[in-house]
């Protein structure tokens, strides 16, 4: 059994042996390989702790304590620690065979194209790592290239992928995407990816939208601070018709423009998928609001909307209120408009809509005229509840339990605000329902836990 222990160690350092060649080659023979005549007989018959110290003296760099005191645990955060391409080598190394860190964060470590390869080769033979941090990294044509072999062949067992800000080659002023998004084509293995701050332009959003079309695993897709812009966008919202597994997207910071609402609008008629849809700071305006609205009307999935720092005013944030309103199928749940000043009208047309659709909570800015008026000053609706509950003789765990049909202690906001406007014995007003369930969900998790 030793012997075969032996000989297994002795095959999966061989592709990080390939990785180092390969490195090599892609740093344009710089001085990174081991320096020993035949590096796999150097970690022969050694795991763990021992295994990487021994690659650090290989490597000649200086062993990371924090990731010796964490081997054997399941969470390894080595972010901002200037590892360099060398001290990740020795990680991958030592991960090869490792059997308990299932989550890995290396974000700024400037690993470079030599890193991302070497890690590259070690995913490949770990069966246990399932969330990997890269971002900020350098990565270059080279590492970005390993990565996406590695998602195209799907020899990982990586379900979530940060890559913000590390495809980005500021130097050349383009950024190394298309081979990722090409590989994401055929990658049923990766439900969450962060791709934010790459600069991809109009070419990387035309792209993108080719592997929505077919990717049939990506749940969460974070695209905020990538220059999409219009053309971008038309091309994500085409690719979002027919995409049947992605449910959150963020396309904040991304200049989408009223065009783009438009697409997004359009590809809502017929997704059936999407609940969470970010696109915040897109300079939409209430034409292009209008437009989302056309979506709006009909969709019955969508829970979610953040628009926050658009330039909307009155008209469009009536329109987007409207629009759940005449969808009897809505599922809305949150419209973000907080920079938006309101009127009463507004309030009053909130209040009516919330009178079918009572889990809506829409969060906008000041609302006009208040400022100089005195506030409307609510009681506090946990008092409130207290005092029904001491006069009827009942306990705060009866009142939550009898909202909670699940009985597992744990209220979905919307299931509680729902309840909470339906019902008619305490007197708690939507304000103060919203104030409650702000103070009960304080850390905004979506869910009640009492």
């Amino acid at each position: 059994d030793q012997d075969e222990e032996t000989s297994n160690t002795s095959e999966s350092l061989e592709s990080v042996s390939l990785a180092d060649a390969s490195a090599e080659k892609a740093t344009q023979g710089s001085d990174t390989d081991l320096e020993v005549e035949d590096p796999e007989k150097a970690f022969v018959g050694i795991t763990g702790t021992e295994l990487y110290l021994e690659a650090c003296r290989l490597m000649e760099v200086v062993p990371v304590s924090h990731f010796i005191q964490n081997l054997a645990k399941p969470y390894i955060n080595l972010n901002h620690r200037g590892l360099g391409p060398k001290g990740v080598k020795a990680i991958a190394i030592a991960l090869v065979s490792n059997a308990t860190v299932t989550h890995l964060e290396l974000e700024d470590n400037c690993i470079l194209a030599e890193g991302a390869i070497c890690i590259a080769e070690m995913l490949r033979e770990n069966s246990c790592l399932q969330e990997l941090n890269i971002s900020n990294n350098h990565l270059d044509t080279a590492g970005a290239e390993a990565i996406a072999r590695l998602l195209l062949d799907n020899m990982s067992y990586l379900h979530t992928l940060q890559l913000s800000g590390g495809l980005w080659l500021q130097l050349a002023g383009r950024s190394h995407c298309l081979c990722i998004f090409v590989s994401l084509q055929g990658n049923y293995r990766v439900k969450e990816l962060d791709l934010s701050h790459n600069e991809f332009y109009e070419k990387g959003g035309q792209l993108l939208g080719q592997m929505l079309a077919s990717n049939t695993t990506l749940e969460i897709l974070d695209l905020s601070w990538n220059h999409l812009r219009r053309q971008g966008t038309v091309a994500l919202g085409t690719g979002l018709r027919s995409n049947s597994a992605l449910k959150i997207l963020n396309l904040s910071w991304n200049g989408v423009g009223n065009e783009g609402a438009l697409a997004l609008g359009e590809a809502l008629k017929v997704n059936t998928v999407l609940v969470h849809l970010d696109i915040s700071n897109n300079q939409i305006n209430n034409e292009g609001a209008k437009k989302l609205c056309r979506g709006l009307e009909v969709n019955g999935k969508l829970k979610i909307l953040k628009m926050a720092n658009n330039p909307l005013t009155m008209e469009g944030a009536s329109a987007l209120v409207t629009s759940v309103r005449k969808n009897p199928k809505s599922m809305m749940e949150e419209i973000n408009i907080s920079n938006v000043l309101v009127n009463e009208t507004f309030i009053k047309l909130l209040d009516l809509v919330c009178q079918t659709h009572p889990e809506l909570d829409v969060i906008y800015g000041e609302v006009e005229g208040c400022i100089a008026k005195i506030p409307k000053q609510h009681p506090n609706p946990m008092k409130v509840i207290q005092n029904y509950l001491k006069e009827h003789n009942l306990r705060l765990w009866d009142f939550f339990r009898n909202i909670d049909k699940d009985g597992n202690m744990k209220i979905p906001v919307a299931a509680f605000q729902r309840a909470m406007m339906q019902q008619s014995s305490i007197p708690l007003d939507r304000v103060q329902i919203g104030e409650l369930v702000r103070k009960l969900d304080w850390n905004r998790t979506g869910v009640v836990d009492y």
